[in-house]
C-alpha cells in the first residue's frame, strides 16, 4: 500500500479523555483571546458613557446575543476547570478517578451555561 492511500492513525494517547480534556483547555483558552478585543471595546464605549454603549447594550438584548452570552460562560467556565484540573494534576497525588472529574467538568461547564441562558432569556 502507498503512503497516498494510507489513513492517518490517531495514536493512543490521542484517544485518552487526559489528552482530550487538555486539548479543550488550549482550544477554550484561544476563544477566550479572540473574545478578549470585543471585551475591551465595550470597556472603552463604558468609559466614553456615550450613547454607542447605550446602543451596544440594546444590541446585546437580542436572542441570538444571549446565546453567544452563553457558550461564552460555557468556554469560560471549561477554561476555568481546566486550569484547575492543571493545577491538582501537577500538585497532588494521583487519584483513578480523575477521569471522572475531568468529564465532570464539562458537564458542569455546560449546566453553569444552561443556567445563565435560562436566566438571560
Amino acid at each position: 500500500m502507498s503512503a497516498l492511500t494510507r489513513q492517518p492513525r490517531m495514536t493512543a494517547h490521542r484517544r485518552d479523555l487526559f489528552w482530550i480534556a487538555a486539548m479543550i483547555h488550549r482550544i477554550s483558552g484561544i476563544l477566550l483571546a479572540c473574545f478578549l478585543p470585543l471585551h475591551f471595546l465595550v470597556l472603552g464605549l463604558a468609559i466614553e458613557r456615550s450613547a454607542r454603549l447605550d446602543d451596544f447594550l440594546k444590541w446585546t438584548e437580542q436572542t441570538d446575543v444571549k446565546f453567544a452570552e452563553a457558550a461564552l460562560v460555557f468556554v469560560l467556565t471549561v477554561h476555568l476547570l481546566g486550569g484547575i484540573r492543571v493545577l491538582l494534576i501537577e500538585n497532588l497525588a494521583w487519584r483513578p478517578h480523575q477521569k471522572q472529574i475531568a468529564t465532570a467538568a464539562i458537564s458542569v461547564a455546560a449546566l453553569m451555561a444552561l443556567a445563565f441562558l435560562l436566566r438571560a432569556l
